[in-house]
Parts: C-alpha cells; structure tokens; sequence
C-alpha cells in the first residue's frame, strides 16, 4: 500500500515559494496567520515562509497535533519559539547559509561607506555642492564582531580582506573566538563594533548604554543582527552625545521602522529596511535550500540546520 502523501503548510508571504518540484510528493496548503492555528493540527510539516510573522509563537500553544517538522526561511527563529514548541519533539531548521556572504557584503559596504562619508558626499551632490574632505582609512583598523555563527565567521573573512584586524566573540570562549567576558575590553579597542548575534534571553538588549560607554569616540556600530539586541534610546543618545562617531542598523525593535521613530534623524546614523541579506534571486535560493530538506525529511535522512530550542540557534557557533 501506497503510504499517504505528507501535508506540507505553508505560512505564505508574497511572493509566495516555488515548491513544482514537490508535486505529488506533498499536499501543500497555504494559509496566511489568520488561518494557521486551525490548520496546524493537520500538517505534518510546516514552512514558515512569511519570517516576519509571529503568527507560529501564537498558534502553537493551541489544541491538536502539530507538525513533526517546522522550517523557517530565515536565520533567526525567535520570531516563532514559544515554550510549547520549545518543549515538543518537533524538530525546527533554519535558513543557515543563504544569507553568509550577502550580509558580510554589507557590512564591508557600510564600513566603507562611513569610513570615506559617503552619506554626505551624495547629499551634497544633491544639493551642488563642492566640498573637499578627507576620509579615513580602512586598512589597519580593528573590528570586533558579536556573534560567532556562519555569519560572523562571514563578516570576519571579508574585513580581514580589507586588512582590519578582527576579534570574534561568541557564547564560550574557543580556538580564534573569545567569550562574553572579552567584550567589553574588545569594544573599546574597535573602531567598528559589528552585531552579528541571534536573539536570546542572553544577547537581549546587549548593547545598551554601557557598551556604548566604553566604545571609543571615533568608533562605529553596525547591527545586522536583531534589533532588540540593541537598546535603541541609548544608541541615540550615543549618538547624539557623541560618545561614538556614527553607527547603522539594518534591523530594528519595531519594523518596519515608524515614520515618527526618532532613529530617522539621529546624526551620524545609516538606516537601511533588514536587507543587508536580501540580494537579487535570494527567495528562490530560499525556496531550492527547502525542497532539498524536504527531500531529506520525506526520505527519513538527517537534516542539518537543526536548531537547539532552548538555545534559539543552530549549534556548532
């Protein structure tokens, strides 16, 4: 006897995934946050496509069966933990090694721009204005990036090819990364201080006005982890108190980012919509990376990218 095909769901975004390769190895049912807690019970797995939802968290402390297998197309998970699923068996795997080199690109971008002021060079281009000024030099300079995942090793590899010198950090100290009990020593060495962290109990709201204390007054902060891994009153008022240079963020407490958010019009600040890992063709890498895990769960292989609930990331950082 044929065994029945497996109920795939899909918590759609749009564009929705292409998923042609799994005709007739699944039924795929799509559904948007409104619809998932009452189709939950009936899926064997579950493709959290729309990553900017909280819909999953929500839903899953509900009645009924749940999937045996949760996959989100992103690599942060903690916009669908909630104890209930923390405490299943059901296994969840993340989007790890799409977004690596796009965002390290980006860093190395905002590096660069801040560094030769390109922000300013183009808003006097608009206004025709001739202003010559100097610019800093990259090479030579220090960097310490938070978060030691396939990400932060990313960001690693590319400013070392601008010959910065960087120090890694990560949840325990190991070969080539230092600990949390390095930070602040390595923070106020940096010229540029880069968040590269998942969000945790841990990491929550890390940078916050101590950490911009003991940065140096010529350093720069960059987040293309989590927003809340940032304290965002106190990043303004190191700004605005000018306790560091400049800083970016490409990801926010509250996205999108509020018209009337004050970090619009904080000197010195790059505000950029969380696109720092979304380059041309990236939802179709999205797509390709899951029916390949698709393929491996519906065969009973192994997956990789499994992530460890109660940590909130896949381990091996």
């Amino acid at each position: 006897m044929t065994p029945p095909v497996p109920t795939l769901l899909v918590l759609d975004a749009d564009p929705p995934p292409r998923l042609g390769r799994l005709t007739g190895r699944a039924r795929i049912v799509h559904t948007d946050a409104a619809g998932l807690a009452a189709r939950l019970p009936a899926a064997d797995a579950l493709l959290v496509w729309d990553f900017a939802s909280h819909a999953v968290r929500e839903a899953w402390p509900g009645e009924g069966p749940r999937p045996r297998w949760v996959h989100t197309a992103s690599a942060g998970v903690d916009h669908l933990m909630c104890p209930e699923l923390a405490a299943s068996d059901t296994v969840v795997t993340n989007a790890r090694g799409v977004f690596d080199r796009p965002i390290a690109e980006y860093v190395a971008a905002l590096v660069l721009a801040i560094a030769k002021d390109l922000p300013e060079t183009l808003g006097l281009q608009r206004e025709r204005t001739w202003r010559h000024r100097e610019a800093r030099r990259v090479a030579g300079t220090r960097a310490c990036v938070v978060g030691s995942g396939p990400i932060g090793r990313a960001i690693v590899r590319t400013l070392k090819a601008l010959d910065i010198t960087t120090a890694l950090v990560g949840r325990v100290p190991r070969t080539g990364i230092h600990g949390p009990d390095d930070l602040d020593r390595l923070m106020s060495r940096a010229d540029w201080v880069i968040a590269a962290a998942p969000l945790t109990e841990q990491t929550q709201g890390m940078f916050d006005a101590h950490r911009f204390g003991v940065m140096q007054p010529s350093a720069c902060f960059i987040n293309v982890g989590r927003g809340r891994l940032v304290d965002e009153d106190a990043l303004v008022r190191a700004l605005t108190r000018r306790w560091i240079a400049a800083a970016a963020l490409d990801v926010f407490t509250a996205e999108p980012l509020p018209a009337d958010s004050p970090l619009w019009d904080v000197p010195g600040l790059i505000v950029s919509p969380h696109m720092s890992g979304d380059t041309i063709g990236w939802r179709d890498e999205l797509g390709t990376q899951f029916v390949e895990l698709y393929e491996r769960w519906a065969a009973g292989r192994s997956l990789p990218n499994v992530v460890d609930k109660k940590r909130g990331y896949v381990p091996g950082h």
